[in-house]
């Protein structure tokens, strides 16, 4: 049995669902440690002096509710290529290295056209459909939350 990105993307779900803070598992050597952000232990976090409580106007917060209010427009006959898990997106293999895809390209459904680091793992996206490129809406090196759309293409006829 190999670990795919759907099964993390899926433990991490049900993880998230389930009342457990901290899992660990180990499948055919392959290592996996989830924890959700307030887990550990309370003496090790150091107390925060209220002058330093993080502005409600934070960078974050404001990013977070731009996305919140952004609506997506889908061109008409695009399919929509999604994230399968949050992670970093990269268009490209490596640093300086051109792009899987760009606009235009054809793609077929076993087409890689990014990586997602979750982890320090990197995680092959393919397109998962037939067809032209039209539009890439994930930021390169942005981090990308599961099920958001990457890019817009143009089902082959």
């Amino acid at each position: 049995m190999k670990l795919t990105a759907n099964d993390v993307a899926e433990i991490m779900r049900l993880v998230d669902e389930s009342g457990f803070d901290e899992i660990n598992l180990e499948i055919e050597g392959v290592k996996l440690s989830l924890r959700r952000g307030g887990a550990g232990k309370i003496s090790e976090i150091p107390s925060i002096p209220a002058q330093m409580t993080p502005d409600p106007s934070s960078p974050a917060k404001i990013e977070n509710e731009r996305k919140a209010n952004t609506v997506m427009v889908v061109p008409e006959g695009a399919e929509v290529v999604r994230a399968p898990l949050l992670g970093t997106f990269y268009r490209a293999p490596k640093p300086g290295a051109e792009p899987y895809i760009d606009v235009g390209a054809n793609v077929e459904p076993d087409t890689i056209i990014g990586i997602i680091e979750v982890m320090k793992l990197m995680n092959p996206v393919r397109a998962g459909v037939y067809g032209t490129v039209l539009a890439i809406v994930a930021k390169d090196n942005h981090l990308v939350e599961f099920d958001e759309p990457l890019m817009f293409v143009k089902k082959a006829s």
